[in-house]
């Protein structure tokens, strides 16, 4: 790819229109890019057959569409894989080496029935250094544009399988809020892909002023990463809790209609002898008494140099069994492609770039 040349993919229809009459076109042609491009998938200029050669080829000397198909893909036993792709547009930090390649994981996840879910990314890396999480490990290197969120998508062999795409992947998508939001507005435009707010699930630890934005710019559900309802317990596990409370967020969310079509959750991974009590259990149905909410449990997946050890199944069945009879929607969360490191909490591009840049070397 010509990294010279500027991506398509992730701009509106607005700057595409802007594209085609500084390019000598009338701006209707803008229009049709976007359709070739969000609607029919075209990867080349050159597939826009409605547009005339001419006016193609004058896109084509500084414009691409942006698309790039992963580099690797792994398969789990439960149907799960996990994709590795390469990073077109990230916007590293100073002290991220700008000389190498980088790449995000997204995971497919077929269901029964014919659904299937995406887990996309939104950074390389991730700085909110959650102790449960491997992507935190790794550290944090960048956030991706648009045209790199997108791509996970666009790029998919089973893009035409997809039901649901949840931002649940690599990074705090409120940290990456302009890139994030620009995503989902091209998901669900009508000039754009075209998808239900309600097929799209964002994540977020809570960050400050951005939740708020993203609450009021976007209709897509929200998951809050809740973790504890013990402030000076989640704030051990979860450096964020300094900067936005569970108490702050949940108090921004009451702001918010979730009666509806948009729908609020909670993701609460169970640690055994840590957050699994019955005193967890009535902090959260006081946390969230009156709130239109679910919340999910999810089983942790073990990671180095982590003291803590996952729930048995019983003390889960126990705690969503107790939330239920007080009024809150919960379920256990099943666990998929945990045998490839695709499960909550286990994304990480460290050990599959050592291994790719071990065999080119």
């Amino acid at each position: 790819m010509n990294n010279e040349k500027k991506s398509l993919l992730g701009l509106t229809l607005s700057e595409m229109k802007q594209i085609a009459v500084a390019c000598g076109m009338p701006a209707y042609i803008g229009g049709q890019m976007a359709q070739w491009i969000y609607q029919k998938h075209v990867k080349d200029i050159n597939d826009m057959t409605n547009i005339s050669k001419a006016n193609r080829e004058k896109l084509a000397e500084k414009y691409e569409i942006g698309c790039m198909p992963p580099i690797d893909a792994q398969h789990s036993k439960d149907g799960t894989i996990k994709y590795l792709f390469p990073v077109h547009n990230c916007q590293l930090t100073p002290q991220s080496d700008s000389t190498q390649q980088k790449f995000v994981e997204t995971v497919f996840i077929p269901e029964a029935g014919g659904r299937a879910t995406l887990c996309v990314s939104s950074q390389v890396g991730c700085k909110m250094n959650c102790l449960f999480c491997q992507t935190g490990k790794q550290g944090f290197e960048g956030s991706l544009s648009a045209t790199d969120i997108l791509n996970q998508i666009y790029s998919l062999p089973e893009v035409d399988e997809l039901t649901n795409i949840v931002y649940m992947g690599q990074g705090e998508p409120m940290d990456n809020i302009d890139n994030v939001l620009r995503s989902t507005e091209i998901l669900t435009a009508s000039y754009g892909m075209a998808w239900s707010p309600k097929r799209i699930t964002v994540s977020s630890v809570g960050i400050k002023g951005k939740l708020q934005r993203f609450l009021n710019e976007s209709e897509c559900h929200v998951a809050i990463s809740l973790h504890s309802p013990i402030p000076e317990q989640r704030a051990q596990i979860m450096p964020a809790q300094r900067g936005m409370g569970i108490e702050d967020v949940v108090g921004l969310l009451r702001n918010y209609d979730f009666t509806h079509q948009r729908r609020l959750s909670f993701e609460y991974i169970m640690f055994g002898g840590f957050n699994d009590s019955n005193t967890h259990a009535r902090a959260i149905v006081k946390l969230l008494h009156g709130l239109k909410c679910r919340v999910n449990l999810i089983r942790f997946h073990q990671i180095p140099d982590v003291p803590l050890h996952g729930s048995d199944e019983k003390r889960m069945e126990a705690f969503r069994d107790y939330l239920t009879a007080h009024g809150i929607f919960t379920t256990i969360r099943a666990s998929r492609g945990q045998d490839i490191f695709a499960a909550c909490g286990l994304l990480s591009t460290s050990r599959k770039i050592s291994q790719i840049r071990n065999e080119e070397n």
